[in-house]
């Protein structure tokens, strides 16, 4: 049998979000969870499944106060790394840094979220054009920001597409290096590959699958509960558990960072060229299999 080759960090990566040295400074205990995304492809919606799961279907769990995004750059590295450390119970933190960019242990568990490029732009645009006067001024105005700041979008959601598309990312950072550097490690015993569409067609067979990876025992009698608070409706019911910091970086508050959840709002506002762009991007940088997957959840 030949042995595992664990990834490698082997760059940093800085920007108005990210400060990816935090993980150098992260001490792994056996039963950590790690939740992978690129950003609004399900990441609040698997920290409130796997809060379930750990924590039996209760109702009063604030995830974004226990279950950190450790590589965002506020609050300090420092406050991050001790509340963590402080941390009984088993911890879940969530990134959304490719594989190279971050420090990949053994000793943890990840789940990582596939859903479709155009989906995520439609979730980002509400995300971005939604920031409030605070959000901005803690994204560029935090101490220790490289490079430019982030502006708020002043076009269409179709223009927003097109940009992210055509730079690769912008205003954020690659949507293809993300996806293909976690689909490239999918055959470690250590990751589980979840897709967005998956989740929304079947959500009690997918936490049973997230729970039997996890090594977490169901209670048959929760869950029910479980699933219903999974849902979108009972999320958004109660956004200011869910949301960061109770959603006050948002206009409208946290329902509006709990946005639709759902899929293929960019049918009939993106043309057909545009999405003939996308699928052959996704076709050249991603490769025919992990294109299918994403596009389809299906490997």
């Amino acid at each position: 049998m030949s042995e595992t080759v664990w990834p490698m960090k082997t760059r940093e990566i800085q920007n108005h979000h990210f400060d990816s040295t935090v993980w150098n400074e992260f001490r792994f205990r056996d039963s950590d969870i790690i939740i992978a995304t690129y950003g609004k492809s399900g990441t609040t919606w698997l920290q409130q499944i796997v809060s379930q799961l750990l924590f039996d279907g209760a109702e009063d769990i604030a995830i974004h106060d226990m279950s950190p995004w450790l590589d965002l750059r506020t609050p300090p590295a420092d406050v991050k790394l001790a509340a963590l450390e402080a941390q009984t119970h088993r911890r879940f933190v969530k990134t959304h840094l490719p594989v190279d960019a971050l420090v990949y242990s053994p000793r943890a568990k990840y789940l990582y979220v596939g859903r479709d490029g155009r989906d995520v732009v439609w979730s980002l645009y509400n995300h971005h054009v939604n920031g409030n006067e605070l959000f901005y001024q803690l994204i560029n105005d935090s101490p220790g920001r490289i490079g430019p700041p982030l502006t708020r979008p002043r076009g269409s959601v179709r223009d927003y597409f097109c940009e992210w598309l055509e730079r690769d990312g912008y205003p954020f950072w690659s949507f293809w290096d993300n996806v293909l550097s976690w689909w490239n490690i999918r055959e470690l015993p250590n990751l589980l590959l979840l897709h967005y569409g998956r989740l929304k067609a079947d959500l009690p067979g997918e936490i049973r699958r997230i729970a039997a990876f996890l090594d977490i025992a169901v209670d048959e009698a929760r869950l029910p509960a479980i699933v219903e608070h999974c849902g979108f409706g009972y999320m958004k019911t109660n956004a200011e558990r869910v949301a960061p910091r109770g959603g006050v970086h948002f206009e409208g508050g946290a329902r509006t960072f709990i946005n639709e959840g759902t899929n293929g709002r960019w049918r009939g506002v993106l043309r057909p060229d545009d999405s003939a762009r996308y699928e052959a991007m996704a076709q050249r940088r991603l490769g025919p299999a992990c294109a299918g997957w994403l596009a389809s959840g299906h490997a």
